[in-house]
């Protein structure tokens, strides 16, 4: 018995350590290129903040729900938007509303979208909704502070929701959703083997 328990014990901090850097490295990834003082306005500081709360939340929720196949998830889904992003950007030669170089896609974009995307597949719409909004209000801003045209948002937004639409599976075990229709409105449960 005793030799079962240390095996067990070795396991269980084997997974703990394995989980903490997928998470050093979901927030190293995520981490906005720019520098939040240099912000001139306020939607522009907003939605650099945001971009960083999109996937602290994700992987908060995770970690709420002990789940750490989800924080597995948001990381492979975040890291995929990340690189095709990135080499997108280095690629294809597009100057940005302001002059600088490597418009297209928003990386801001792809990030909140991604994360926005993973909170939706794996815990649902209550959750989801949100997340979308404050997506969709970073994506605004980008263009709002002329970093990006519209077209790079939304490149960036397709990148972040397929590449988590790649990675991401509704979380197992009870769901509820609200449920609206032309006449009617309600609520569903239902349950993941």
């Amino acid at each position: 018995m005793n030799g079962e328990n240390h095996v067990i014990e070795s396991k269980r901090a084997h997974g703990i350590d394995r989980f903490r850097t997928l998470l050093a490295l979901l927030l190293l990834l995520l981490m906005p290129a720019g520098n939040f003082a240099v912000a001139g306005d306020a939607v522009e500081t907003a939605g650099d903040v945001l971009q960083v709360v999109l996937p602290i939340s994700g992987a908060g929720l995770a970690l709420a729900k002990h789940d750490r196949e989800g924080v597995t998830q948001l990381v492979k889904s975040g890291a995929l938007a990340t690189v095709v992003t990135m080499g997108m950007k280095y690629t294809i030669p597009a100057t940005r509303p302001n002059g600088g170089d490597h418009s297209f896609p928003s990386r801001h974009a792809s990030t909140s979208f991604a994360s926005a995307e993973f909170i939706r597949e794996r815990y649902g719409w209550n959750y989801g909704i949100p997340a979308y909004v404050v997506a969709s209000f970073v994506g605004y801003s980008r263009v709002e502070a002329k970093q990006h045209y519209t077209r790079d948002v939304i490149a960036g937004a397709v990148i972040g929701i397929g590449s988590s639409l790649l990675f991401t599976e509704p979380q197992k075990g009870w769901n509820v959703q609200p449920e609206l229709a032309s006449s009617s409105y309600g609520i569903s449960l239902s349950r993941r083997w």
